[in-house]
């Protein structure tokens, strides 16, 4: 199984940026998916964007396209999730997950089986 390990959460003002990180450890195979999910208080945890690490393949919730970004790096098993133009509703934990089900892309929380233990994202109007 793999372990995930996100990093880079922290409080902003809207407009603003951050970055996060995923480094991911344990058996790696080209076939996974990695995906980020949030859950913001009160709120069930919701799919922001995943992206697979064979083809680089990516898919995005629409509150978030052409906003966030998701990006890997092969070599440093990392996954990174840009976001830009940050608004308070994206205040939320950020979780990393990983999918080792060889199905694609999938956006639901119960598709991915090893989860990182969040990173809290704030953002202040």
């Amino acid at each position: 199984q793999v372990q995930l390990v996100e990093s880079g959460g922290g409080l902003v003002q809207a407009g603003g940026s951050l970055r996060l990180s995923c480094a991911a450890s344990g058996r790696i195979f080209s076939w996974y998916v990695t995906g980020w999910f949030r859950q913001a208080p009160g709120k069930e945890r919701e799919f922001v964007a995943a992206i697979s690490w064979s083809s680089g393949t990516t898919n995005y919730a629409d509150s978030v396209k052409g906003r966030f970004t998701i990006s890997r790096d092969n070599a440093k098993n990392t996954v990174y999730l840009q976001m830009n133009s940050l608004k308070p509703e994206d205040t939320a934990v950020y979780y990393c997950a990983a999918d080792a089900s060889m199905l694609g892309i999938r956006r639901m929380a119960s598709a991915f089986q090893s989860w990182g233990q969040g990173t809290q994202v704030t953002v202040f109007s």
